[in-house]
């Protein structure tokens, strides 16, 4: 099986160029190449009749069996992960030996002696690791006029905003969003909506913490959230379209420039086939633009135009300007 991977894999880069001229996604790329079938091979009249629809329905049957398999694999090993991560709160909570508080009733001087010292206490927005947000960092000065005012990604792709943290990979996004209560939260305390187009969360009887838009509509059946540690909402989001860098978590949100993000390269592995073909043409091209020389498909074009000059050695280019 490894073998048929590798040989079908060798392919990618040019069916990956290929889609990226069919912005209606599949539909359009399947109808293009099935065009190509009818009008450039025998592949409708050259056998017995229906002999062709055997081998296309043969075909997508035995790779709809692989896709879904390793589909159910991935839903297997996120829910895994999940149940760890619960299993692991709950391991800590219970070492922890949380009491509820007794309620007393105060004073109205007492209660406002205790909300002097809440307010006292107020600190700058907090990570869950308890360590201040990092100031986010807008770009000043670049070759594209349009990038400057956007700000540089952080360590994961995202961005830390006062509200919150969120990080991404071409596959799925984190978002942490610190809940600043000085109580464990359950899930009972909590007002949490998500679709496939928009998130609500915050802390019931208080104007909600998010209530926006996604800027692309993600897979909500794969899209799961937990409380970690009492005092942050964690929310693991999967994209539908796996193929592009999100600018922002949310439409009112400041935009991140995409340009500069910048996967692990150690991550590279843990993608398919197809996802890892794109970032290393992305990679690729971004080291080639900052070198000043050609891109993956600038340089295809460059190697066409020169076979072409070789095998046709009788012509004069001399006077051809190639763009």
């Amino acid at each position: 099986m490894s073998g048929d991977n590798n040989q079908t894999e060798q392919f990618d880069s040019l069916f990956l160029s290929i889609a990226q001229h069919h912005p209606q996604g599949a539909s359009q790329l399947l109808d293009t190449f099935v065009s190509f079938l009818s009008r450039k091979t025998d592949f409708f009249t050259g056998g017995e009749e229906g002999a062709w629809e055997k081998l296309v329905m043969g075909t997508f049957s035995k790779y709809e069996k692989i896709s879904r398999k390793k589909h159910e694999s991935e839903i297997k090993e996120r829910r895994e992960r999940e149940a760890a991560k619960k299993a692991a709160a709950a391991k800590k909570l219970e070492e922890e030996k949380v009491k509820p508080a007794e309620i007393t009733e105060l004073t109205d001087a007492e209660a406002e002696k205790l909300q002097a010292e809440l307010d006292a206490k107020k600190s700058p927005p907090m990570e869950t690791n308890g360590e201040p947000a990092p100031a986010v960092e807008k770009i000043e000065e670049d070759e594209d006029a349009s990038e400057v005012g956007k700000i540089k990604p952080n360590s994961g792709n995202g961005c830390d905003l006062d509200k919150y943290k969120w990080t991404q990979t071409l596959q799925d996004l984190e978002v942490r969003i610190p809940l600043k209560i000085n109580f464990r939260a359950k899930q009972k305390d909590l007002v949490v909506s998500l679709t496939k187009k928009h998130l609500t969360c915050g802390i019931k009887g208080q104007p909600p913490i998010v209530d926006d838009d996604f800027p692309h509509e993600i897979k909500l059946e794969e899209s799961t959230w937990v409380i970690e540690d009492g005092h942050t909402l964690l929310f693991n989001l999967e994209k539908i379209n796996k193929m592009n860098w999100w600018a922002k978590l949310v439409v009112s949100d400041p935009e991140i420039s995409t340009r500069k993000i910048n996967p692990e390269p150690s991550k590279l592995s843990d993608l398919d086939g197809e996802t890892r073909g794109l970032v290393e043409k992305m990679m690729y091209d971004q080291r080639q633009k900052e070198l000043g020389l050609p891109t993956s498909d600038e340089q295809k074009k460059q190697d066409v135009i020169k076979k072409f000059m070789e095998q046709h050695p009788e012509m004069d280019f001399s006077k051809c300007k190639f763009n």
